[in-house]
């Protein structure tokens, strides 16, 4: 956080790591070979974010996960993000006052 603050950033969030169906099998593997010793704590923390599951897919915990694990990450960042003067959102707010629907040329996007 703090070498993206040193390049400009003024805010930050986070995702807790995901594991779709198509890559947890690699990720899995990939443990086994770089960090062997520590591979099935690795898992054992994830279970423990995404309900005893690989992955948790669910609106509202998929990107956050949930129990005291979870909610000791969102902790520190947030702790993180004030200390470095970064805002943390969990939403992003958008300024769409600015916005302005493409001019339609012929019969392309005239659905605007």
């Amino acid at each position: 956080l703090a070498a993206a603050r040193d390049a400009g950033a003024t805010s930050a969030g986070y995702v807790l790591l995901r594991l779709p169906y198509e890559i947890k099998d690699l990720f899995k593997q990939w443990l086994a070979v770089h960090t062997p010793l520590a591979a099935e704590h690795v898992m054992a923390r994830l279970h423990e974010l995404r309900g005893g599951k690989d992955n948790d897919a669910r609106f509202g915990t998929r990107m956050r996960g949930q129990g005291i694990y979870a909610d000791l990450i969102r902790n520190r960042f947030q702790l993180a993000c004030r200390r470095l003067g970064l805002t943390y959102r969990n939403r992003l707010q958008l300024d769409t006052t600015r916005f302005r629907p493409p001019q339609a040329a012929g019969d392309q996007l005239t659905f605007f």
